[in-house]
């Protein structure tokens, strides 16, 4: 007999993706689809891995196809959109022309989203991992106060890659707001969420940063941001293992933002769910990114 449940993911083989993929892996009549770049990629027993690069738009309308076929008459029952990526040059380009920052992070997921909502089953539910970098009282000098998207995806110039990841991030938040108020979405009962994990180091965020580099943040630098987080709650240093959880839960429908809210963050180990930036919440920003967004990947508005 065909699963019950069917799980379509990307970002899964590293950092809470991975952690959150083993729960969903053990829960009975599952059955994961993994988007993955390349091969020898270690996921859960009994899911299925499918080719993916976000980096390529023409791979993710290929993704898409491939699991619309994988699916026949099944549906799928959540889609997590979880990879994400801290280029350290935010300039350089995919082959489609985009700043890769902006190109994988939401990009892509923007286009995968709209491709798959056909076939996403009615009550069923769509999450975007996203950050509180997107929000400037929160993280101050990175956080974006401004969006414009055709600076995002043509950087005429190498941006900070922090506020390339933020600005990223702001985009993920309002594209799950833009999803949440479509008809389609809203008639067949589909739950959005924007999900931010906190800070979580020792993820592939800082897959590049030697791993002497890494030994020295854990030895010297979470314990200065423990002391700090009694006073910025956004800079306590969360692990990989709780903030997977909370993707998993909310995944599965066991954690939900209340109605009409799509954003959920992680503080300090525990789920609340406040409002997201003031330019994640501003409309005309958000039908902005949406538009462009749309000629950019050859979608109709």
């Amino acid at each position: 007999m065909p699963p019950n449940r069917i799980i379509v993911m990307t970002g899964a083989t590293a950092g809470i993706g991975q952690a959150a993929a083993r729960l969903l892996a053990e829960e009975p009549d599952t059955h994961l689809i993994i988007g993955a770049r390349g091969t020898g990629r270690q996921v859960p027993e009994g899911s299925e891995v499918l080719p993916l690069d976000l980096a390529s738009l023409d791979s993710v309308r290929s993704f898409a196809d491939a699991v619309t076929q994988r699916l026949g008459e099944r549906r799928i029952d959540t889609l997590v959109l979880n990879a994400g990526l801290n280029s350290p040059d935010p300039a350089r380009r995919t082959e489609d022309g985009f700043g890769v920052t902006f190109a994988v992070n939401h990009l892509a997921h923007y286009l995968l989203a709209r491709l798959l909502l056909p076939v996403i089953a009615d009550g069923g539910r769509l999450i975007i991992t996203a950050s509180d970098t997107h929000d400037p009282k929160i993280i101050p000098v990175v956080g974006p106060t401004t969006l414009d998207p055709e600076a995002l995806a043509h950087p005429s110039a190498k941006p900070g890659r922090m506020r390339a990841y933020a600005a990223s991030k702001l985009c993920n938040v309002l594209t799950a707001r833009s999803l949440a108020v479509l008809d389609d979405v809203t008639e067949r009962g589909i739950t959005v969420v924007a999900y931010n994990p906190g800070l979580t180091p020792d993820t592939g965020l800082a897959g590049d940063v030697p791993a002497a580099a890494r030994t020295a943040l854990r030895v010297a630098v979470l314990p200065v941001l423990r002391l700090v987080s009694r006073f910025r709650p956004a800079f306590y240093p969360g692990t990989v293992e709780r903030a997977g959880q909370v993707l998993a839960e909310l995944t599965l429908g066991t954690t939900s933002p209340p109605t009409p809210r799509v954003y959920v963050s992680l503080v300090r180990a525990q789920v609340t769910f406040p409002a997201p930036s003031e330019l994640a919440l501003d409309d005309n920003a958000r039908d902005l990114l949406w538009r462009e967004s749309a000629t950019m990947t050859g979608l109709a508005a």
